[in-house]
């Protein structure tokens, strides 16, 4: 959820991590290897290869410059398709219909299971077992992170975890200290003060990201269907934003509308406090994104996201995966594109964490010298925060789960302007997405 949210479309002023459009050219010019398709390991050495991805520009400036590291190295060419987060996923399930898929794809956790259930991914298992992906420095948690069933379908490009950020500074001059594994009671009680004292506001339910949270600390994370024995299950979710915006404390779809768009910047600054937010939730590797869009001065922290039960809401997650595609004709090429991706300490002294901590302990400590304070920070938080005050991770969502998202959010607002109350909108949700789910079965 690589890392979901603020990947869609945010903090438009911060240059370096601005999202762009550029679309690469195409070539589907590839030839087989001995493990699959047609062609002679001579030919699949002189053909080329595409790659696409998803993300702000700095992660296609980057990782372009991957590719021509492994051109130089390799002497093979692997050519970039680089997409905006919704417009990524249009583009993957219209190739995918027509069996030409990018042979190398960045996939995200909440999609996995629903390539892998269409036979679009490349089993990556008997790559890992003869060496091609080498997985040496790899933990068995980390190894596992891509499996579905008893194959390997992906490598995850590092680990993150989600995260509230929050204005330390503004706090700090407010004189509340926010500390990890808050429970939401306390939250809430900090963000009453926070709004009593400066009229900032707090940004907890948005975009559907913190169901989540809350369905792992009730135990009715989805699996084929949605968890829990009835909508009841469902009314404090919506207790929370519908009594938090009467209260004051909680932004409104229209408040924040004065300013900014909160889908497009999450965390907003200005003059008029009122309209302002203080803290959102979002994936840990985008510290650096909210520190960079933040006013000189202003310290972004981060810490637990609040819960009524914060370790069992609390999990380390993969970023994003590299995946292939079963598509491709050049199968061994392409797993060898994925350990340079994962092994290379040239590629990795370009991505940095970028794309979360590496997942290789040995780049992970070769690069973390170079990496930013935020970088550092998050490194940090990973591992003194979240794995200690963890719990598994969360099955790999079903078919379906992007429209019962669309569906959240669309509640959610309804909930905010006072529309629907939260008992109408868990009912909604609870029988609208069931049978989202159910059609999909």
């Amino acid at each position: 959820m690589e890392e979901k949210q603020v990947k869609r479309k945010f903090l438009k002023r911060a240059a370096a991590v601005a999202l762009a459009c550029a679309l690469a050219a195409v070539s589907m010019t590839a030839c087989g290897s001995d493990k699959g398709g047609n062609g002679s390991k001579e030919e699949a050495a002189s053909g080329e290869l595409t790659m696409a991805w998803w993300g702000n520009q700095v992660r296609n400036e980057r990782t372009q410059q991957v590719l021509d590291k492994y051109k130089e190295e390799e002497g093979t060419t692997v050519k970039g398709q680089f997409f905006q987060w919704d417009d990524y996923w249009s583009k993957m399930a219209t190739s995918a219909a027509g069996k030409k898929m990018p042979d190398i794809i960045q996939m995200d956790m909440s999609y996995l299971q629903q390539y892998v259930d269409k036979s679009q991914l490349l089993d990556l298992t008997p790559y890992i077992e003869d060496g091609t992906l080498d997985t040496s420095n790899l933990s068995e948690d980390a190894i596992n992170m891509g499996k579905v069933g008893d194959k390997i379908y992906g490598v995850a490009s590092g680990t993150s975890s989600s995260c509230m950020f929050y204005n330390k500074t503004l706090l700090d001059e407010l004189g509340i200290t926010v500390k990890d594994n808050m429970t939401l009671d306390e939250f809430i009680e900090i963000a009453k003060q926070v709004y009593e004292k400066s009229g900032y506001r707090a940004n907890l339910i948005h975009y559907g990201m913190y169901m989540e949270v809350y369905a792992r600390a009730n135990d009715i994370q989805v699996v084929d269907k949605l968890g829990g024995k009835s909508a009841e299950d469902y009314v404090d979710y919506f207790k929370i934003s519908e009594n938090g915006v009467k209260e004051g404390w909680h932004i409104s779809p229209s408040q924040a509308a004065d300013t900014a768009s909160v889908e497009e910047d999450p965390m907003v600054y200005g003059s008029n406090p009122d309209n302002m937010t203080w803290c959102t939730i979002n994936g840990s590797a985008m510290l650096t994104a909210y520190q960079t869009a933040a006013p000189e001065g202003t310290d972004i922290a981060i810490t637990t996201i609040p819960s009524t039960d914060p370790k069992k809401s609390n999990y380390v997650k993969p970023s994003m995966y590299y995946c292939v595609s079963a598509d491709t004709k050049n199968p061994e090429e392409a797993v060898k594109v994925l350990n340079y991706f994962t092994n290379s300490s040239e590629a990795y002294k370009i991505l940095l964490a970028e794309r979360g901590i590496p997942v290789s302990s040995k780049i992970a400590e070769e690069i973390m010298p170079l990496l930013s304070q935020e970088d550092q920070e998050n490194a940090a938080f990973i591992t003194d925060v979240i794995t200690p005050n963890s719990s598994a991770l969360p099955p790999l969502a079903p078919e379906g789960t992007s429209e019962a998202q669309d569906l959240l959010r669309k509640l959610e607002e309804k909930v905010k302007y006072g529309e629907y109350t939260s008992e109408k909108a868990a009912e909604e949700y609870f029988n609208s997405a069931n049978e989202i789910y159910a059609e999909h079965q």
